[in-house]
């Protein structure tokens, strides 16, 4: 299901060919969060990497930091979990997705968790390392004490 799909409240209801007839009211520059949850994520190539499971925010900023994109498994078993920074995704209005420029092997290969062992995305180091892997900066405000 895509975001136009999940949009109980009409949000993209004025777009037209990728673009909103309102320039005033919210579209693909300002979307509501709960839309983008199940979202596809394809990579350049066209290869489909999973979808979008839950978006993470920083609560001190009020910045998106991550994407958790769910690939692998079949019928959500085995599913394997990443956090995804927001810079590294880009929305794809013609195709209703979002697009992560990375190979799928090379995803196999990221830092991943699955379901039941998330890890403390609040933690520099932690981000340090997911960031270095997907060549963005830093997700994070300043930690919390």
């Amino acid at each position: 299901m895509n975001y136009e799909e999940r949009d109980t409240y009409g949000i993209y209801k004025n777009k037209v060919s990728g673009e909103l007839n309102n320039p005033q009211g919210p579209g693909p520059q300002l979307m509501g969060a709960d839309t983008l949850s199940g979202n596809d994520v394809f990579n350049k190539n066209g290869d489909d990497l999973g979808d979008i499971k839950e978006i993470m925010l920083d609560m001190r900023s009020g910045r998106v930091c991550y994407a958790v994109l769910a690939f692998g498994g079949f019928l959500g078993m085995g599913e394997k979990l990443f956090a995804v920074p927001w810079s590294a995704l880009t929305l794809d209005t013609e195709n209703k997705r979002f697009v992560l420029d990375v190979a799928k092997d090379r995803l196999d290969q990221a830092p991943g968790f699955d379901k039941d062992n998330w890890p403390d995305m609040a933690d520099s180091a932690w981000a340090k390392k997911i960031d270095a892997y997907y060549g963005t900066s830093a997700a994070l405000s300043e930690p919390y004490v």
